[in-house]
């Protein structure tokens, strides 16, 4: 009897071990990844997947968060480590290593910090109610075929608290690599013009926004100053790019410059402008500055399109602050100050341009009214609800407008007066359009493959009312990265608004659409962790030693009660 039961017993472990053997066998061949997190976030979008299909060379990724670190940013390090674990998974060919940066044997890549200027974040950690600061990399460092690029891992947000900043970063995850794949293996094809001779903005204006644009695009200056002597030759060349960006042009355009680009865009051509239809000038006799109308000849051009920018002024209550100084030499303060003159929009549109990002930030910008015609029109960015508009000309008087604006923060906006409501800033307009000269006499003659066409084919634009948009601010003769605000010290969405304009224009939406992905990152509240620390750290040690003591009974209960028998 007793022989039969161990024979049994071995034969029962016998077969438990095959088991294990041939599930581990078929597993092997059967291999399968399961996302069981409710938002998804480490499965990869089909646009990350495209960008790593092609990839048939090793890339080899270098992320510097090894350490010691805050609660928020070990979190960061897990899913960092998790995402890349999925790129790898669908490509062997991604391999990374996770590296400390302050070890003694990292001492390597101290050259390559101060090469691409990776900078470490200075973190505050509150832990026990003590408060004490940690440096942080938070940057990877991908290398292939003899290139590199960096990686940010973690989004600018000053101002805001580390989990805040961790928690936008962690939204910016995927895309931030899928990026950074792309800018290592992708071959450069399209081309964007940046359109001069009219005033536009000097190249130190613009320079940060097109220093990355240029990581996906050609990017060429182009002007129109031959189009009178040679201008098939103008529109042949201007016709060879994809895309015309026009950023705040200060000169009226000539008819014959308007025809041009109204047959640019005729062919399909892509353009995004960025104009202001108001200049500031100042009273030689009271020396007060006044804001006027500035006609660049472009409101037929427009109105034609679907589209009209009026020659006012925009004041919203949710605005960004403006600084002045306060006293004498060195004994001025700066001090914030509403300033309604630069609204700050943030939309709830859920188009792919402006889903997810940071407010934008606007300066004298003007109301665009969108006209009936067949074009299709998506306004992406606009005014809070609590805004008016202002006729030209107008008196531009901080000493009049500081106290104002002051008054209505503190008791409140009258609705009487600020009630124009959501007024548009920026406009999308996508369809066949109508040529500005149909139907009326040409400025100038084409000929051959460049003659005139009437009726367009499907064609993009973005027009946004306010040329600020564009322009980065400058640290003496270093240009500031575009959105960042030096005087207040805040950062706002403009370049990724624009990234993502440029991209949605010229079809490259996959980036846009990994970009604009939402995950919600769940944060312990600290101020609960406190105030419960004692109540959590006894369930946890008593909890596992209460179930162990009922288990201990109810076994020794059911052994009495077996062998009493």
């Amino acid at each position: 009897m007793m022989k039969t039961s161990v024979k049994k017993n071995i034969v029962s472990i016998a077969m438990l071990i095959l088991g294990l053997l041939l599930l581990n066998l078929l597993g092997s061949y059967f291999y399968q990844r399961f996302d069981l997190t409710q938002d998804k976030r480490f499965t990869l979008s089909e646009e990350a997947k495209e960008i790593i299909d092609p990839i048939n060379s090793p890339v080899i990724v270098d992320v510097f968060l090894k350490g010691e670190f805050p609660p928020e940013f070990r979190r960061l390090q897990s899913e960092t480590e998790q995402l890349l674990d999925e790129f790898s998974s669908y490509n062997s060919n991604i391999k990374f290593k996770f590296i400390n940066p302050t070890d003694k044997d990292s001492e390597q890549f101290q050259p390559q910090f101060e090469k691409f200027g990776l900078t470490p974040a200075q973190v505050s950690v509150s832990e026990k109610g003590k408060q004490s600061t940690e440096l942080v990399y938070p940057w990877a460092l991908a290398h292939h075929n003899g290139k590199s690029v960096k990686i940010p891992l973690l989004k600018n947000q000053l101002g805001a608290t580390s989990e805040e900043r961790v928690n936008s970063s962690l939204q910016n995850l995927q895309y931030a690599f899928a990026d950074g794949f792309k800018k290592l293996t992708s071959e450069k094809s399209k081309k964007v013009a940046v359109l001069k001779g009219n005033g536009e903005y000097d190249d130190r204006y613009i320079a940060d926004f097109f220093a990355t644009l240029r990581d996906y695009y050609f990017i060429a200056p182009f002007t129109l100053d031959s189009v009178t002597s040679n201008p098939e030759k103008t529109l042949k060349a201007l016709n060879s790019f994809d895309l015309i960006v026009v950023a705040q042009p200060t000169q009226a355009f000539t008819d014959a410059e308007k025809y041009v680009l109204d047959q640019y865009i005729m062919k399909g051509g892509k353009s995004l402008w960025l104009l202001d239809a108001t200049q500031m000038q100042a009273d030689p006799t009271t020396g007060e500055t006044f804001a006027f109308g500035k006609d660049l000849n472009l409101n037929d051009f427009f109105f034609k399109y679907g589209i009209r920018i009026n020659p006012n002024l925009v004041k919203d209550v949710y605005s960004a602050p403006i600084v002045l100084a306060n006293g004498e030499e060195n004994e001025s303060q700066y001090n914030k100050y509403p300033w309604f003159f630069s609204p700050l929009s943030s939309s709830a549109n859920n188009h792919p341009i402006v889903s997810n990002i940071e407010a934008v930030k606007f300066d004298y910008a003007s109301a665009i009214d969108t006209l009936p015609n067949n074009i299709k029109k998506t306004i992406l960015l606009s005014s809070s609800p609590i805004s008016k508009i202002v006729g030209l000309p107008a008196p531009i008087d901080f000493d009049v407008e500081i106290p104002n604006n002051l008054q209505v923060v503190n008791e409140g906006p009258d609705p009487r007066e600020f009630n124009a409501g959501e007024i548009p800033l920026a406009v999308l307009l996508e369809g066949n359009f109508t040529s500005v000269f149909k139907n009326r006499v040409k400025p100038i003659k084409l000929n051959g493959d460049l003659r005139n066409i009437d009726d367009g084919k499907a064609s993009k634009m973005v027009v946004i009312s306010d040329g600020d948009v564009i322009k980065n601010q400058m640290q003496g003769n270093r240009p500031l990265e575009l959105g960042f605000d030096k005087m207040t010290n805040t950062f706002y969405g403009n370049k990724e608004f624009l990234l993502n304009t440029v991209n949605y224009l010229l079809d490259d939406s996959g980036l846009i659409n990994i970009r604009t992905r939402h995950i919600a990152v769940p944060f312990l509240d600290p101020q609960k962790i406190a105030l419960q620390r004692t109540k959590w750290q006894t369930l946890n040690l008593l909890l596992p030693l209460g179930l162990l003591l009922v288990f201990g009974i109810v076994f020794n209960y059911y052994r009495r009660r077996k062998y009493t028998r």
